[in-house]
């Protein structure tokens, strides 16, 4: 099984690339997704969140208080660093745990869709990475239709991650989103078949 690391700046359009190779037969792990049911409460990730960033972030019903968690980690980057430690060791495991599980049940390839890829390590368990890169403006009118919020959240949340041309240059492959749905769509597929065929010539 070829493990893929996708990634991609936030309305870049890794969620459609994902869902196009899927099309094709790909297991599919969203590590943002992982998160969200690792963190369920008085999980270990929560205990561990909590203890990591030194503040009240757990509600009464053991359940971990995103907002306030946000706010926090938002505002400092101390407690941001010891949140990214904690989540990414625990979001890793549970992501080795799946990718063992989708190579036992024969899958040709998994995706690791993971928006920061390189910043948590995870590029290392991946065998090929491919971004998906888009221009800003169409990436700001997709964050702001999706989560509702204003131009300048939306591009304070672009300048928050790396760039596209920092993204290119660690890429093995690079989808580039800046027309139609039908046309990221037949690239995602397009560069999926020729990883697998590559695969399958090794």
């Amino acid at each position: 099984m070829v493990i893929i690391g996708l990634c991609g700046g936030s309305g870049a359009g890794k969620t459609a690339a994902s869902a196009a190779m899927a099309s094709l037969g790909a297991a599919v792990i969203n590590t943002d997704e992982v998160y969200r049911e690792i963190t369920y409460p008085g999980s270990p990730c929560v205990r561990d969140i909590a203890d990591a960033v030194r503040r009240s972030v757990v509600n009464d019903d053991g359940s971990l208080n995103r907002a306030v968690l946000a706010a926090l980690v938002f505002s400092d980057d101390e407690a941001r660093s010891r949140l990214n430690s904690v989540a990414h060791r625990h979001i890793k495991k549970a992501t080795e745990a799946l990718l063992e599980r989708y190579r036992n049940d024969g899958y040709p390839a998994a995706i690791v869709d993971a928006p920061l890829l390189f910043e948590s390590g995870f590029d290392k368990m991946c065998d090929v990475t491919v971004c998906v890169v888009a221009n800003q403006d169409a990436r700001i009118a997709r964050i702001m239709k999706r989560d509702g919020i204003s131009e300048a959240q939306a591009a304070a949340r672009i300048g928050s991650q790396y760039d596209d041309a920092e993204l290119r240059c660690l890429c093995d492959y690079t989808i580039e989103n800046d027309g139609t749905p039908e046309e990221l769509m037949s690239a995602a597929k397009e560069i999926y078949n020729e990883i697998i065929e590559k695969r399958q010539r090794t």
